[in-house]
């Protein structure tokens, strides 16, 4: 088969879920499938960091141009060759779509449909014009979970659940069991004031719409409390436009100076943040995977996620669950993973079970099933 790839979100500065995505399912495609010759298409270099495995039946399609490179140039080159199948990895698809190609294409999450005021209006007008032409036009789609999945026959029920496959995405576990030294761990632990085992941690974006404000006003609560009085708050993120309710919980919380907000920081020193951490906590009401519950899962930690959606798909019975709306309720969860030992160890084992069931390589594998059984389709 010759298959196209939109690998353009790879050229990119700034590391997303989207680009991890679309890198290590390339980092395997190669070798999984070595009678198939990939084409990768981009405008510009990779940025180092996203920078694929490269493999002798790739293809490496460098081509610039100025703008709306996948509606214009992307779809001229795709005509131009002729290919089998073309995978679209970034939600959405060429308006010009070669007839003669079949599409597949991948949808991540739906969140801005849950959380409109987190976007703005012609950002939120471009998803919902390209998430709705891509699924409404690809030959087959893939979700990232079932939540996902759902998602796509709620908002868009003329799709046939038929045409829409569940693949899980995979995770990279190496860095998360990286061994620190006891001077490495002197120098992390004076550099963000923490010691092991002593803070709760938050993995994700500070916008608003992760629901971060509750585990802050949970934080409030449990530091009133004797036994907890020394406990820390890490929350691991950038600041966003939309992340003024985050920052003003942040701002008036009476335990300021024990919560410490890292920004952007290096794969090194996030691994050296999950495995010294008392606990996990995920709080977003929505998540389209819930990758950082498999990363918690890898490094050992409880893990305290919201009750619905893709969090509790991939967590399962390996991590404990709250109403995302009741700070009392985290606040109990907290205090049960905090105080009982024989629990946590129990969450911890359950967790390495569970994070066994996901794979880049069973991801690619399944992926590139999807994107092959549209060979020798009817146009």
């Amino acid at each position: 088969m010759k298959i196209a790839i939109n690998c353009c979100d790879l050229d990119s500065e700034r590391i997303d879920g989207t680009r991890v995505y679309i890198k290590n399912l390339l980092n395997h495609f190669g070798s999984i499938s070595t009678e198939d010759e990939f084409w990768l298409f981009h405008k510009k270099e990779f940025n180092p960091a996203l920078a694929p495995k490269m493999f002798s039946n790739y293809r490496d399609c460098k081509i610039p141009y100025p703008f709306w490179w996948t509606q214009t140039r992307f779809p001229y080159e795709i005509k131009r060759e002729g290919f089998d199948v073309v995978w679209m990895p970034i939600q959405q698809i060429p308006l010009m779509r070669d007839k003669n190609s079949r599409y597949v294409v991948t949808i991540h999450d739906l969140a801005w449909k849950y959380f409109p005021q987190n976007y703005e209006f012609i950002n939120r007008l471009k998803l919902d014009f390209f998430a709705e032409t891509a699924i409404k036009r690809a030959d087959r789609v893939v979700a990232i979970s079932e939540s996902t999945k759902k998602d796509i026959l709620k908002f868009y029920p003329q799709v046939d659940a038929n045409k829409v496959s569940v693949v899980y995405h995979g995770f990279e576990r190496k860095w998360l069991e990286s061994k620190f030294s006891s001077e490495q761990k002197k120098q992390l632990e004076g550099k963000y004031q923490i010691t092991d085992k002593n803070y709760l941690l938050y993995v994700g974006g500070l916008d608003d719409k992760e629901n971060v404000a509750i585990l802050i006003e949970a934080f409030n609560q449990l530091k009133k409390q004797t036994d907890f009085s020394g406990l820390k708050l890490v929350l691991v993120g950038e600041e966003k436009k939309n992340s003024k309710k985050t920052w003003a919980k942040i701002k008036k919380s009476f335990a300021r100076k024990d919560i410490i907000v890292t920004g952007r920081i290096e794969f090194t020193e996030l691994a050296w943040f999950y495995q010294g951490a008392k606990a996990f906590v995920l709080p977003s009401k929505y998540e389209g995977f819930g990758l950082p519950v498999l990363e918690a899962f890898v490094a050992q930690v409880p893990v305290i996620a919201v009750n619905r959606g893709a969090s509790l798909e991939i967590g399962q019975d390996a991590a404990i669950y709250f109403d995302g709306e009741n700070t009392q309720g985290l606040v109990q969860k907290l205090e049960i993973v905090l105080s009982d030992e024989a629990m946590a160890k129990k969450m911890i084992k359950r967790g390495l079970e569970r994070a066994n069931d996901f794979s880049w390589r069973k991801c690619a594998e399944e992926t590139l099933a999807v994107i092959k059984s549209q060979n020798n389709k009817p146009i």
